[in-house]
């Protein structure tokens, strides 16, 4: 019996080699707690590179469905009183109603579903199971450009727990993706210099990392004479998550003698804490402008940003969002969750406006950037938490074929699959693929 037997796989070298993603979180005891002010951040006079890009912009515990829905349908659509916000980029964005995931259980595991179209009760035996996510998709082929594949935002960092997440990518094997809620951590990495010592050091822990990861691959081929089909499939997606590592070890090698760009901190009010009643809008607004500065310097083409994870969330003036969400149809908590509906959409507006502003090639950055913004779950009109009619606004991407200003009103319970609009945007990111999840084809009426 080879000597693997005897010596199994640990939990250390697991977390070793997985090294990326385990660190501890920030407590607010570890800092001060720094008094946020308004932004004065303004976007760069300087011109971007043409490329395609995605960002999807998650807010959880439905909307007020009633005040959200537009009553017409068509390129002559009369705003909602929601939607009337973003009025000023009706040409830039389509609203989509009725839309929905067939396989979604609904309720608070939305967001662990809303870009993997997953039923997370499939697979025999286990209480939970997700699928990859499309952002991953579009991450594998852009992020051999760029030094980060993807980013995850969140107001809440690390992966969370299952069906209730704080993240909404998923790798080849539905495993969640670790995100990132601090501005501060997400703008030092992106954009401080590491020093001599600091690269050196990186290179030490690649090494070290990749030497464990043989040791895995050696050992796991020993494994496999021995192991029944079904242990053989579980190790199978092990080792293919062992070879996302190694990829993944290999290319941050190849990124440590190529400088970070040169980003300044002028206006961005790194200090906000997104569970602070007092600074939920200035942390909502510095994170779009990192991810602004992000798409302006081509260090990511993919972000994911779950504004709250489900079953919490604030709104601008640190109302509990999740509470509001089980109105009843109270008419008074309606109208406060409406409230949050239309500040959450006033950050979006802004940013796109940011985007606008930026000049590229012959457009600007917003004509090139796919802004998929919306709720894995509708709270309906009495407060139920349903995967069909969930609010969905697509924006952005006018230069890679969307077609906008209109609203596509389809029928709750007839609609095509949200997966559609999901393979929309990975074939105009350049991905070659005509499937996806349970994707029926790409979305008419969006290109």
């Amino acid at each position: 019996m080879p000597s693997f037997f005897h010596r199994p796989l640990s939990r250390r070298h697991v977390l070793r080699a997985a090294g990326a993603a385990l660190t501890l979180p920030l407590f607010e005891a570890m800092t001060l707690s720094l008094s946020a002010a308004p932004s004065t951040f303004k976007p760069w006079d300087k011109s971007a590179a043409p490329h395609p890009r995605m960002i999807c912009c998650y807010i959880p515990n439905g909307v007020n469905i009633i005040e959200w829905v537009p009553a017409t349908s068509g390129d002559k659509y009369t705003f909602s009183p929601t939607l009337e916000v973003m009025k000023e980029h009706r040409s830039d964005f389509t609203v989509l109603s009725g839309m929905g995931h067939p396989n979604s259980q609904g309720g608070h595991s939305g967001a662990d579903t809303w870009l993997t179209a997953a039923n997370l009760k499939a697979k025999p035996g286990a209480d939970y199971s997700n699928s990859i996510s499309a952002d991953q998709l579009a991450a594998e082929l852009h992020g051999k450009q760029t030094r980060f594949p993807s980013l995850q935002l969140s107001d809440m960092s690390g992966t969370g727990g299952s069906g209730h997440s704080h993240t909404l990518s998923f790798d080849i094997n539905g495993s969640p993706l670790p995100a990132e809620n601090s501005p501060r951590r997400l703008f030092e990495r992106l954009f401080v210099p590491d020093s001599a010592g600091d690269r050196a050091a990186t290179l030490k822990r690649y090494a070290e990392r990749k030497s464990i990861l043989d040791d895995i691959a050696s050992e796991s081929k020993a494994l496999d004479k021995n192991l029944g089909a079904n242990d053989r499939r579980k190790l199978d997606e092990y080792l293919s998550s062992v070879r996302q590592t190694e990829k993944q070890v290999g290319r941050l090698q190849g990124w440590v003698d190529v400088p970070k760009p040169n980003v300044p901190e002028t206006g961005l009010q790194l200090g906000s804490q997104p569970g602070n009643g007092h600074d939920r809008p200035m942390w909502l607004d510095v994170m779009l402008e990192v991810a602004y500065l992000t798409f302006i310097t081509d260090a990511t083409r993919v972000i994911t940003f779950e504004w709250s994870r489900e079953a919490g969330g604030h709104g601008g003036g640190g109302e509990n969002h999740h509470e509001l969400s089980h109105h009843g149809g109270d008419a008074g908590m309606l109208s406060k969750l409406a409230t949050i509906d239309k500040f959450h959409l006033s950050r979006l507006a802004r940013f796109m406006g940011m985007l606008k502003s930026t000049a590229e090639a012959d457009s600007n950055m917003l004509d090139r950037t796919m802004i998929l913004y919306g709720s894995g779950m509708n709270s309906g009109k009495g407060g139920e938490h349903s995967p069909k009619n969930i609010p969905t606004l697509m924006a952005g991407g006018s230069k890679l074929g969307f077609k906008h200003g209109r609203h596509l009103a389809f029928d709750a319970d007839k609609h095509p699959p949200l997966s559609n609009v999901l393979l929309t945007m990975l074939q105009k990111m350049g991905v070659e693929t005509s499937k996806f999840a349970d994707a029926t084809g790409t979305l008419t009426g969006l290109v």
